[in-house]
């Protein structure tokens, strides 16, 4: 949306008077980051993720000073962000410089830094150089002044920067997803499941196939971001069409890395499905609740698909035990926007870590707490819908008693799983899910 230059003028007024705000509530310098961004449209898909790297990269500079105040605005005139913080003016405009020229996208960001007092800190003053233009790598200024570049080819320039920051984007993306894998894999005790105790029930597979399918996997999830990222001016219904040739490749691509050992046909397809919606989603919009309904609107219509399949004519467990109970597993999971999730695997975890325990020991009870819920049709396919619904019953007793219980019940209950065979892989993919939201 082309904006003002009315607008524009008064979109900076707003700021000084933020600025002066700040400045005499806390008496501390302040930052103000902007997006220099030529042309009448200020604000679009790109540019607030441009602005979104840039406000991620500037938090992570701060850690470790005090931080007093941190606000952002993503408005038609432009995308802002204020920080009040408790430290010298100059480390801080030192900081902010380094920021601006560490990378071709920074030369877009505009971090100012106001001293207590009100004074602004120029990096001349400072003994740096004046930015550089974005076409000749000349002073902007005196490129400016003389109007060096015609705007079309400013905006070509800008735009390309821009793409840059999408496809980062897209890796941060897929690099969550596989921080999620590698932290289900890793989560143990996991009864009957590969961690890092054992491999559970299964004899084909150990956490080192897990490891290698998840390395094989990061260009799908960095594959499918960026095609949820192209097709947002889609109707939902024609992303997942789109999506299947993806994810057809990517089992072939974690077959070929474990040897043929199924590690991750199901995150393949949930995991996927998240990272698709992560790229749809503008990132200060990532909340659990707008991810799992983007999925939603994905999905719709998958369980459909199983209706229209008889038992007969079957190729996969997960048909087969739709014809024969009705349970659509996953696919219903994803069509419903992932709601054991979102009403359980998630609450659980952030709520165990809220009372202190580990990431690893929240995360042993959120998989028990998901398998309470939910009918795991991994567990059927390896015994019978008798022998799942007793464990389910059995697990929602356990935790009802304990909502988070103690390794050595967790070890037990491994034991007896693998004596019995059984393996909850479907709870397992739903607990990469839950972290995978956690850490986006």
């Amino acid at each position: 949306m082309d904006v003002t230059l009315q607008e524009i003028l008064a979109a900076r007024e707003q700021r000084v008077q933020t600025q002066n705000a700040l400045l005499a509530q806390y008496k501390k310098p302040v930052i103000c980051f902007t997006m220099n961004i030529p042309g009448p449209e200020k604000h679009n898909r790109k540019i607030s993720i441009g602005f979104w790297l840039g406000d991620r990269l500037l938090q992570q500079a701060l850690q470790g000073v005090p931080v007093l105040h941190r606000q952002v605005r993503y408005e038609s005139t432009g995308c802002e962000g204020f920080y009040v913080v408790d430290a010298p003016a100059q480390i801080l405009k030192q900081a902010a410089v380094a920021l601006e020229d560490a990378t071709p996208l920074g030369r877009l960001f505009d971090m100012d830094v106001l001293d207590a007092d009100g004074t602004h800190l120029h990096r001349e003053a400072l003994g740096f150089s004046g930015r550089k233009c974005l076409i000749c790598q000349k002073n902007a200024a005196v490129c400016a002044r003389s109007r060096a570049h015609g705007l079309d080819m400013l905006l070509e320039r800008t735009d390309a920067l821009l793409d840059t920051a999408v496809e980062q984007i897209c890796e941060h993306i897929a690099t969550t997803a596989c921080l999620a894998l590698e932290k289900e894999v890793t989560t143990t005790p996991k009864p009957g499941l590969v961690d890092e105790n054992n491999s559970g029930a299964h004899r084909d597979m150990d956490i080192g196939h897990f490891f290698a399918s998840i390395r094989a996997l990061k260009p799908y999830f960095q594959r499918v971001a960026m095609e949820g990222f192209l097709t947002q001016e889609l109707d939902t219904t024609e992303v997942l069409p789109r999506l299947r040739p993806l994810g057809m490749d990517a089992e072939q691509a974690m077959l070929c890395a474990t040897g043929g050992v199924n590690t991750h046909k199901g995150a393949i397809f949930s995991i996927g499905l998240l990272c698709a919606a992560a790229g749809r989603l503008s990132p200060q919009n990532w909340s659990a609740i707008n991810l799992c309904a983007a999925v939603a609107a994905m999905a719709a219509g998958v369980t459909k698909e199983l209706s229209q399949i008889t038992a007969r004519d079957a190729a996969t467990a997960g048909q087969q035990i739709f014809a024969t109970y009705g349970i659509t597993g996953v696919r219903g999971q994803a069509e419903a926007g992932f709601p054991a999730v979102l009403k359980t695997g998630l609450p659980v975890l952030q709520q165990g870590l809220s009372l202190g325990f580990s990431l690893n020991d929240a995360g042993c009870a959120a998989l028990l707490h998901l398998l309470a819920v939910t009918d795991d049709t991994n567990l059927i396919h390896r015994s019978d819908r008798q022998t799942q619904l007793q464990v389910k019953q059995s697990v929602a007793d356990l935790v009802a008693k304990d909502p988070y219980p103690e390794k050595a019940v967790i070890e037990q209950l491994d034991r007896d799983f693998i004596h019995r065979n059984l393996s909850p892989g479907g709870s397992a993919d739903l607990l990469a899910a839950t972290y995978f939201l956690h850490f986006l």
